[in-house]
């Protein structure tokens, strides 16, 4: 059996007392959308900040692409393509969406943003990024200004920021916050049109997303990962549904 994509072994974070994930281990498939569930504090955050590389772990490894990774900050890791949607934090209000995304690229490449004036003319980095909002479905927002835009195209927008440094594995955390039911029905489509040619961690408190676009889902509880299967394994995974969902189920 090939190797995981991503493959996490006793992955531990401890802040003074709090041990705030615990002996972690996950494992990843390419191509698969694999969703990180679990009640507040239940540790996921401090994992994906792990696994981004945007925090050192106090114990266990990160193997990406057959590769040790646990040493590398997050630069290194996008370098490598594992990438997380809010490495960019915000989008560019006054610039364009195609100026946003351009940047992207332009950064990808190792370029200085002094240049900028000029080299937002350039075909170069216009083609890729055009290509990219097409792939998101905002190609008709191009000439928009981004601070313009709806919330949830702005999401879009961070992704589509993402996806110009040609990722090979994104880490999405809760892509549809504060979103309304309209925008959250979107961001589904349009995750869901991403199957099978990324792969993507999904943290999500949106469980009908969850259930709408996982291949697997991992339950985290109290900094551990208390089970990992299909979305009707864990449906009925009794643990699961008397420690997250929950339920009574008579045992």
């Amino acid at each position: 059996m090939a190797e995981p994509l991503l493959r996490v072994r006793g992955l531990t974070k401890r802040f003074g007392g709090l041990t705030a994930t615990s002996a972690v281990d996950l494992d990843v498939l390419e191509g698969e959308t694999h969703a990180l569930i679990g009640p507040n504090g239940a540790g996921k955050t401090t994992l994906i900040n792990q696994l981004g590389g945007d925090l050192r772990p106090d114990g266990g490894a990160v193997r990406f692409a057959g590769a040790d990774v646990t040493q590398l900050g997050a630069p290194g890791r996008s370098l490598r393509g594992l990438a997380r949607s809010f490495q960019i934090t915000s989008v560019f209000r006054d610039f364009t969406a195609l100026d946003n995304v351009a940047l992207a690229v332009q950064a990808h490449a190792g370029h200085s943003f002094r240049f900028w004036r000029a080299a937002r003319r350039d075909p170069a980095l216009l083609g890729p990024a055009r290509a990219t909002l097409e792939a998101v479905a905002l190609g008709d927002r191009a000439g928009v200004l981004a601070g313009t835009l709806a919330h949830g195209e702005q999401r879009q927008l961070e992704i589509a920021m993402v996806l110009a440094t040609r990722p090979r594995m994104l880490l999405l955390d809760e892509p549809m916050a504060g979103m309304g039911a309209d925008e959250s029905q979107r961001m589904i489509r349009f995750l869901g049109s991403l199957k099978g040619r990324l792969t993507i961690l999904l943290v999500e408190h949106d469980m009908d997303a969850v259930f709408a676009l996982a291949d697997r889902i991992s339950v985290m509880v109290y900094g551990r990962v208390i089970a990992t299967g299909s979305p009707a394994e864990i449906r009925e995974h009794p643990e699961v549904r008397q420690a997250y969902l929950g339920e009574d189920t008579g045992a």
